[in-house]
């Protein structure tokens, strides 16, 4: 028989004897955590307190005596069964398999090999495991199966994966205590909507039945927000999950996580100001510095960061000064022939924004620090303010970290006039081929036209913060469940 089949064996004896291997509730009430017994166990252990616990079965070392170990979520400990504590009974303790979930109830004591160990003297089923673990030693070395089946990778790696994802957590925690003490709303916006908009990105499109008419998973709650300031609400973010239907590689997986934040009466300066002091704030609260290592390379994140205008850092690293090749063909022409790769499809703006990337394909240690690149083309921007005084550039920065662009934000575009026209121009850059171009919002035009305060406004990427945190270099790593092909 297969390893299955006896497993399905041993349940099926277990129901025979009258044991129900999937009980609704443990019968006894678990008394500690194995991380609270672990903590007071030289008190628990010195008046031989009666302790439950509950876990799965990860180790099983079967002699005259049985030694396994169990875990919980919040640690590990060895438990000892020994024959005259059950008698006859030990026999059914011997059909244990790796993966059963038990609770077991004892004393603590601490063994010849100095291990804190339980002392069984009752246990019982919680729930039989009908499929068998990963090998203790060798884990899950398997990448894909480890995103597809992400419930065995945290079994079998846990103490590299739970931390991973408990610094997720606290990444996200951070950034919402200092929007929330600084006085912003945290709201919700339609992820299911009639027109895409507020980023350039391909959407996916769905159907529904009821209203028969095509909808869009959103690809940026940014112009939802900004209704917001147009109703009001001076401070507004979001945690949002988006969705774009775009490449997989490893910055981008198709559904992901960004932070949106809002502030009337502010520009692009002050949020460069707020996204420096909020990075700070969760790199201290997850790493308790501001300093962390990321592929080797010591990376500093406390402020002021390097400041550049996109123009000069392209200008330095490419040796493309795009100001002197002012249309499309010209400055495709000039990239050809420097050998840089490029969709012919796109416009002047995006050709810049392929530079920018050129830029980051540098192997030079700086560009790991966090740095802020500054004053773009207005092609590139649709959603922007322009710059006084500077004909062609809006208000408009990028953070890049760990190489990585890590947040895009502007001062934000608050003339409908201007606004109309940018969707006008977006909609021939369309037509001509470039599908990832922004479509007409009526509705958010007339929001505009009933006129939104002078505001600035940040997207930061959170699954990107968590791999530099994390040291991690693939998207995929940092979310639990990663989209993939189905049936790889």
């Amino acid at each position: 028989m297969d390893e299955r089949e006896v497993r399905e064996q041993k349940l099926a004896e277990m129901r025979e004897a009258g044991i129900d291997p999937f009980p609704p509730r443990l019968s006894k009430p678990r008394t500690h955590t194995i991380a609270e017994a672990l903590e007071h166990f030289d008190e628990l252990a010195a008046d031989k307190t009666t302790v439950t616990l509950a876990g799965r079965i990860v180790l099983i070392r079967d002699k005259k005596v049985i030694f396994m170990n169990i875990e919980d979520g919040s640690g590990r400990m060895q438990v000892y069964f020994r024959p005259d504590d059950f008698g006859a009974s030990f026999d059914a303790v011997r059909k244990l398999d790796r993966g059963d979930f038990i609770a077991v109830t004892g004393f603590l004591f601490v063994t010849r090999t100095g291990e804190r160990t339980l002392h069984a003297q009752s246990y019982e089923m919680l729930a039989k495991s009908l499929r068998g673990l990963p090998a203790k030693h060798e884990g899950l070395q398997d990448v894909e199966l480890r995103y597809r089946k992400r419930y065995l990778d945290l079994i079998a790696n846990r103490d590299e994966e739970i931390p991973l994802f408990v610094a997720r957590a606290r990444t996200i925690s951070a950034l919402r205590r200092y929007l929330d003490e600084h006085g912003y709303l945290e709201v919700e916006t339609p992820i299911l909507q009639p027109l895409f908009g507020g980023a350039t990105a391909r959407p996916f499109v769905t159907h529904h039945n009821a209203l028969d008419q095509d909808m869009f998973l959103r690809i940026a709650p940014e112009l939802y927000l900004k209704r917001l300031l147009v109703g009001g609400i001076e401070r507004v973010y979001e945690v949002a999950r988006n969705f774009r239907n775009e490449g997989i590689d490893k910055a981008h997986n198709p559904e992901f996580t960004m932070l949106e934040f809002y502030e009337a009466y502010a520009d692009y300066t002050t949020m460069m100001q707020r996204t420096e002091e909020m990075i700070v704030a969760a790199a201290q609260a997850v790493l308790g510095d501001t300093k962390f290592t990321w592929h080797g390379h010591e990376i500093d994140v406390t402020p002021p960061w390097r400041r550049v205008t996109l123009h000069d850092a392209i200008a330095e690293y490419t040796g493309i000064d795009y100001d002197q090749f002012p249309d499309k063909e010209s400055l495709a022409a000039e990239m050809r022939r420097q050998g840089i790769k490029f969709d012919p499809n796109r416009g002047w703006g995006r050709l810049i924004d392929e530079l920018k990337d050129e830029m980051f394909r540098k192997d030079d240690p700086a560009l790991l620090q966090p740095i802020i690149l500054y004053d773009y083309p207005i092609d590139l921007s649709p959603l922007a303010k322009q710059k006084p005084g500077a004909p062609g550039i809006v208000e408009r920065f990028q953070v890049h970290l760990a190489g990585m662009q890590l947040a895009t934000a502007f001062s934000e575009l608050n003339d409908p006039i201007d606004q109309r026209a940018r969707f006008e121009d977006q909609l021939r850059q369309r037509a001509q081929g470039d599908d990832e171009a922004q479509v007409m919002d009526e509705d958010y035009v007339e929001a505009l036209e009933v006129g939104m305060p002078p505001a600035g406004g940040v997207g930061i990427g959170i699954d990107r913060l968590v791999m530099a945190f994390t040291d991690h270099d693939h998207i995929r790593e940092v979310i639990l469940f990663p989209t993939l092909r189905a049936g790889e």
